[in-house]
Parts: structure tokens; sequence; C-alpha cells
């Protein structure tokens, strides 16, 4: 019907270019009928096509459909698993077979039995998708032709032919000279010049840099129009126009609140990192905005530019709501050495506004008990400034001592956290504090009980050239911490506490860290005897020596309870490697010792030694170590268990 249809004005146009003689007879059937012109002869070929110059198809030879090429060997309703391939695009970039990849009917069927108009619609689809794709790439006159090959296992082949790839004859940013001096960095910024190809992926990505980077030369609102793109398919190029127009360059001007929920304007602006007076950068709002949602005070966050007071200056306009205040938390831990124990915290978050949090903490445990109330101030007069103060109670019970102790502590610091992971933290503190604290004398085991009254100013300092906070990479970290204490037991004496942190990681592929770290301390102006015990320097423990238990490394009394010392040394190396899926393991070598010299000393050492899992989940890894001492002391346990968030170190 449809060569019939096509035909008819062929036959029409013949019959008026050339008069039918008049009508005669035909016999069909044994009956005598009129020979009608108008009636076609189904076995008479085609007559030409008029004023076109082109030829009928043949379609004895035209290219036969895939599926009836499969139908015409198996079974058409018979489902068979498949296979597929790709032909043609080795030349077009990885780029293209990627996205084919996650985009594909046929890879995302693959394995699953098929019919054979099953299959025919899949090529079908992936033939169109892939033409899209290496048009999309600068290919426009990519054509894509599908067979099957039948077998047992049928054979999917998608043949492309690129053709050329179309480069761009002309680039024009209409507008962009308004900029002034300031236009080359968003000619750069848009980075597609005449002879680079037309792809449309590069152009998205041009188109994006120049919006972030317009913003980023003080334009808040400039107006980046829509690509216009002319194809010349006779001479394989194309034409891109793009308007721009920056408007005027501008100053940060202040902070506007859209209401004082939460945080007034000054508070704002203490939390940003720019200041009324210089030059407008949108990476300034985009980080803001960031800042306002990690206070965790806020369930939604608008911050955008506003015209200013003056035409030279920009607002910043924020609006925030507030989220719930109250936080009620909980935690259960086990470690060995230190028991098992429950944490319950109840936090408002805002009871002190701006951010001048409230917490009630109590611990439960076996070895220690505690209550506290700490009072917390952050972005205290500036950015990622915490102010603490903290009034403690607490019984805690070791197998070096045991300290009932009243504290009062304050500190400030500028903090790291994994939103903003900061290279340089530091902490100035100060604390007094009581404990009655009980242990023995070293050399014949009999218990004693004394009072201390202990003065503080620990500081610290802190480098972080680490990947990642919580499951690091490469890079290394050193921090170092120093107390000067006094202490009042009979009579006030003095001395210092220092340690020095330092650990280091390295990649091996994409699946092995080698991480390794050491960690030294020392007492300096007073014997180990006259320091506090709940002061002194132990080892031993998931974040000393794996495989002991906790602060059981070190010189012990008559009673084998570890005594501490004034100086530590501990050393460990472990090969972080992903093992599956979201699981990896870790074999470990750790070695410490304590000392009761004030220098640290690398005789003596105690080693342990074992296996982690580690099960790295969206908020970091997960950690569990299972270790075993290398040369135990007297009374050690052979298996030490550690369980954690984030990786040991």
């Amino acid at each position: 019907m449809g060569l019939g249809g096509a035909g008819w004005p062929a036959v029409a146009a013949a019959q008026i270019a050339n008069p039918a003689p008049p009508p005669s007879t035909q016999t069909i059937a044994g009956s005598e009928v009129p020979d009608d012109p108008t009636m076609l002869d189904p076995s008479a070929p085609l007559a030409p096509l008029p004023e076109i110059g082109v030829a009928w198809p043949d379609l004895a030879t035209a290219p036969g459909d895939p599926v009836a090429t499969m139908t015409a060997t198996v079974d058409a309703a018979a489902e068979r698993r498949y296979r597929w391939r790709i032909e043609g695009i080795d030349g077009t970039g990885d780029l293209v077979r990627q996205r084919f990849e996650q985009l594909s009917t046929l890879d995302a069927n693959d394995g699953e039995p098929a019919n054979a108009a099953q299959l025919d619609r899949r090529a079908r689809e992936d033939s169109a998708l892939l033409t899209n794709l290496l048009r999309g790439a600068g290919y426009y006159d990519a054509q894509v032709t599908t067979r099957i090959e039948p077998g047992d296992q049928p054979m999917v082949v998608l043949e492309a032919v690129p053709g050329n790839l179309y480069r761009f004859a002309g680039v024009t940013l209409n507008g962009v000279k308004a900029a002034g001096d300031k236009a080359a960095p968003l000619e750069k910024a848009f980075g597609i010049k005449p002879g680079d190809p037309v792809d449309a992926d590069n152009i998205v990505a041009g188109e994006a840099r120049l919006k972030s980077v317009v913003g980023e030369e003080g334009f808040p609102f400039a107006k980046v129009g829509d690509p216009q793109i002319v194809v010349d398919r006779a001479a394989r190029t194309a034409t891109l126009d793009l308007s721009v127009d920056p408007g005027s360059s501008r100053r940060y001007g202040r902070i506007v609140m859209a209401n004082d929920k939460l945080f007034d304007a000054k508070h704002v602006q203490e939390i940003a990192r720019f200041s009324p007076g210089q030059p407008y950068d949108s990476a300034g709002p985009d980080d803001l905005r960031r800042a306002l949602v990690q206070t965790g005070l806020v369930s939604s966050v608008e911050v955008k530019p506003v015209p200013g007071d003056t035409p030279e200056t920009v607002n910043i306009a924020v609006a925030l709501e507030p989220a719930p205040p109250h936080t009620i938390a909980g935690e259960l831990g086990y470690g060995t050495g230190e028991g098992a124990s429950a944490t319950i915290n109840w936090t408002d978050r805002n009871l002190f506004p701006p951010e001048g949090a409230l917490t009630l903490r109590s611990v439960l445990g076996t070895r220690e008990q505690l209550g506290a109330i700490v009072f917390r101030r952050n972005n205290f007069q500036g950015r990622d400034r915490v102010l603490t103060a903290q009034f403690s109670a607490a019984h805690i019970l070791r197998d070096a001592y045991e300290a009932k102790t009243l504290s009062l502590s304050g500190g400030l610091e500028r903090q790291t956290n994994i939103f903003f992971q900061k290279t340089w933290t530091w902490s100035l503190g100060a604390e007094l504090l009581t404990s009655d604290e009980r242990d023995v004398i070293e050399s014949t085991g009999q218990p004693r009980r004394r009072t201390f009254f202990i003065g503080a100013l620990p500081t610290s300092l802190n480098y972080d050239g680490s990947d990642d906070l919580l499951n690091p990479t490469r890079g290394f970290r050193l921090g170092g911490r120093i107390s000067p204490e006094v202490s009042l037991q009979g009579s006030v004496f003095g001395y210092t506490r220092t340690q020095v942190d330092a650990s280091l990681y390295h990649p091996f592929g994409d699946r092995v860290v080698l991480a390794a770290r050491t960690r030294l301390g020392t007492i300096l102006g007073a014997p180990r005897d006259q320091i506090a015990p709940s002061r002194r320097f132990y080892a031993g423990g998931g974040a000393s020596v794996r495989g002991y238990g906790f602060q059981a490394i070190g010189p012990r009394d008559a009673n084998n309870d570890p005594i501490g010392g004034r100086s530590l040394a501990e050393f460990s190396i472990e090969a972080r490697v992903k093992a599956f899926g979201h699981f990896g393991v870790v074999p470990f070598l750790d070695a410490g010792n304590i000392s009761t010299s004030p220098l640290p000393r690398l005789t003596g050492l105690r080693f342990g030694t074992g296996l982690g899992v580690r099960y790295y989940s969206n908020f970091g890894p997960i950690r569990l170590d299972v270790g075993t001492p290398l040369n135990p002391q007297k009374g050690d346990s052979r298996v030490a268990v550690y369980v954690s968030l984030g990786q040991a170190f």
C-alpha cells in the first residue's frame, strides 16, 4: 500500500503527458470490463519520479532490519541473553563512551534475556542516543547503524561513522568589554576560542566558569545570556555568540538581616570573611552561607547580594529560619582497661545568644562517673573561634590510681571541623582543680591518699597538611602542647608538661595508604612521685599502643599496677587497604614505652600488632581494631579490642 500510494502521482503525471488511446475492453475471469486507464497493474514497474532525479529504491538490495535478521534465523519469541559492542568511536574521546554506558538501554539490561523485538527496540534507542552524544561532541554528521549478529548469544552491534569534527570559526562575547580591565579574565574564564571543537560539554562548562568568575571579579549583578550557536554544514564549522552584561563592579556594604530571630547583623559580620569596603567577591557570600549552616542553629539560609546604600556598594541580605535549639545525645562505649560506659548530653545550642550553648553532660561507667556543666560560644568575636567554660565533678578508677576531682576550666581556641578543615589551629586555656587521689607507694605497694590543688595554663599549636580530617590519605600533621603547672601538695612546686605529635600519610595507588605517627612527651621540673598520678604520662590503648590495655604500659608497682612516668615515646605504622565496597582492612604495628626519666627513651619498647577493619561511611570511617602484645608484661591480656569513629590517627 505504501508503494502504491507513493506511485499514484507519478502515474497520473504520465497520463497527463501522454493522453490515453480510446477505451478498449479486457477479459478478466471470463467477463468483459472496460479497460480503465486509471487502474494500476500491480505487476507493472513504477514510473520514474518526476523532476526529482531520484530512482525508486531496489527492495531486493535494501539493508535488512535488525529484527528481521534475527527472526530469519531464530524464533522471534525466544528469549536469549545477548552481548553488545560499539564500533567506530575510538577517536571521539572517552567521554562519549562513558556517557553512553551510563545511559544505554542495552547496557542497563545487559545479562537479562530478551527476544528479537526487545533487542530491536533497545538497539534503535541506543542508536539515537549514540547519535546525539556524537553530535554533542561536535560530530554533527554522525551516522549510526545497527545490526544483530545471530547465534546462541546474539551480538548487538552499533556501528558509528562520526564524520568530521566541527570546529568554531568564530566566538563572540558581546558586551564583555564593558568590564574594562577585567574583560580579559572573563574571556579567559570562558575558555572557548576559534578552532576549538563544537563540544556541548565544553560550552556548558565555559558558561559556568564565566558566571562564577564574573562574580569573583566584583560584578554582583552581572547577566550572562544563553549561547547562540549557528552551524555551517557546508564548511563544517560553527559560530558562537554569548551576551554578557557585567554591570558595575562594587564593594561590600553592610549585612542586612531579614529578621533577628537568631543572630543580629553584627554577629553575622563576625562570621563573614569579608568586611565593608572590600571589593565584592561572590565566593564571600557562598562561604558565609556554608558557615551559617555549620552553626547547626538554622533550618534554612538565604544569602544574596542586593543593591547597596550607594551605587558603588552591594549589601548582603541574609534570611535565617531557626532549627530546633535542643539536642539530646547518647553514647555507649567499651575499651579494654576503660570498661563500659554510657554518656548522655542535653544541649540548648542558643541559650545565650548569639551561639551561646549550655550542655549538661553525664557519664556513667564501670570505671568512670562524671557530671559537667559546659558553656560554649562558637564564632566568638571571629570566625571559628570558640570560647568555653566548664565545671565538672568526676570519679575515675584506673589500674594506676583512683581520683575524685573537681575542676573549673576555660579556654579560647581556633577549631577545625569537617566543613572547614584548618591548616593552623591553636588553643589557650586555664584550669583550676582539686583532686583527691589514691595510689600506692612504689617500693612497698602500700596504699596512700593525697589531695592536690593544681593550676595549669595549657597551650597548643597544630599544623594540618593532610587532605581529610577523618580519613587522611596524603600529607602530614604536626602539633605541640605545653602546660606549665603549679601544684600544692604539702608544699608548692611547679613543673611543665610538653608533648609533640607528628603523623604522615602517603598513598600507593588508589587502594593503599601507608600511615605512620610518633608521639613524644616529657615532664620537667619535678620528680615523678611528687606529681599527681592523674597528671603523669601513660601509654597503651586504642589511641596509643594497640594490643595493650588502657594505660597498661610502663613501670609498675609491687602490685603489678602501672604507675606512669615523666616521659613518653610512641610509634605506629599501618597500611590502610581498601578491600571491597565500603570495607577495608588495616594491619598495624605499634610500639611505645613510659620512662621515669625526664627525656623519652627508645629502649624497653613494648610492641603490639594486629588487624583492623574499616567501614567507610558517608561521615567518616568506623574503626574496629583487634590487637595483641608481642612482648607483654606480666598480667597483660593477650587480646585487646577498640572501636571508634575515624582512623586511629
